[in-house]
């Protein structure tokens, strides 16, 4: 029997490679919402390409007043999934090694139906999928374009500043008191900054008050981020 060609047998395996390859990036099962874009898929953890929903704790205003559409976002992905079985595909992984990922449920793209209904914002960094159903809940001024509100990358943002040291700020003897004591997130002498292990295996702590600080499920607690950092610790990447 005649041997195949090098380059049928190149073709074969690329053949038959290719539904693994693609199986790997499938993430499906029954979906736990963590907030208005994150979600555990199967006991994965998913956050979803292209949007971005507000934080779990930021605050609209609605003529001045504060409105918790945060937590709002988050009740409006449980009702677009309802319970059911969702079917992701990864497109990445973050910081926090969660999956990237694009989902589906009953055949309808949570991105799209999240954006559209104004629940969150085109994650423009990312790509302008979702542009144009940002643009439709805009001009209706429905979810949290009916309120003034901060883009949730800026808010995530001020969050991190407002944790972030202010020695240049302080007269040099005020910074040299902060820096011999550091400060310390404590309550009741419980200490509070929650360090974790990803699943890539990074040591990485968290804040009080950063994004993502009550899902956190702590391996490790202390009281000061010298602490953290002593113990292998960095502190975590807010995106």
């Amino acid at each position: 029997m005649p041997k195949p060609a090098a380059s049928h047998l190149l073709a074969a395996a690329l053949t038959f490679g290719l539904p693994a390859a693609a199986t790997a990036n499938v993430i499906e099962g029954r979906a736990e919402v963590i907030d208005g874009d994150s979600l555990r898929v199967g006991g994965t953890e998913v956050r979803l390409f292209g949007v971005d929903a507000p934080e779990f704790t930021q605050t609209c205003a609605s003529d001045g007043a504060p409105v918790a559409c945060g937590a709002m976002a988050k009740e409006a992905l449980e009702g677009l999934i309802g319970g059911g079985t969702l079917h992701c595909v990864a497109q990445d992984t973050d910081a926090y090694g969660r999956a990237v990922a694009r989902c589906q449920t009953s055949g309808l793209d949570v991105g799209t139906a999240l954006v559209a209904s104004g629940w969150a914002t085109a994650y423009r960094r990312y790509g302008d999928d979702y542009v144009a159903a940002e643009a439709s809940a805009r001009a209706a001024g429905i979810g949290i374009w009916q309120w003034e509100f901060e883009l949730p990358e800026a808010y995530r943002a001020s969050q991190q500043a407002a944790h972030e040291p202010r020695q240049a700020q302080r007269p040099a003897r005020a910074a040299a008191q902060a820096s011999a004591r550091p400060r310390r997130f404590e309550q009741g002498g419980i200490c509070l900054i929650k360090g974790n292990h990803s699943r890539r295996g990074d040591w990485i702590y968290h804040l009080p008050g950063m994004p993502y600080y009550q899902q956190t499920n702590a391996e490790a607690y202390f009281c000061t981020e010298a602490e953290a950092q002593a113990a292998g610790y960095r502190r975590a990447i807010v995106r």
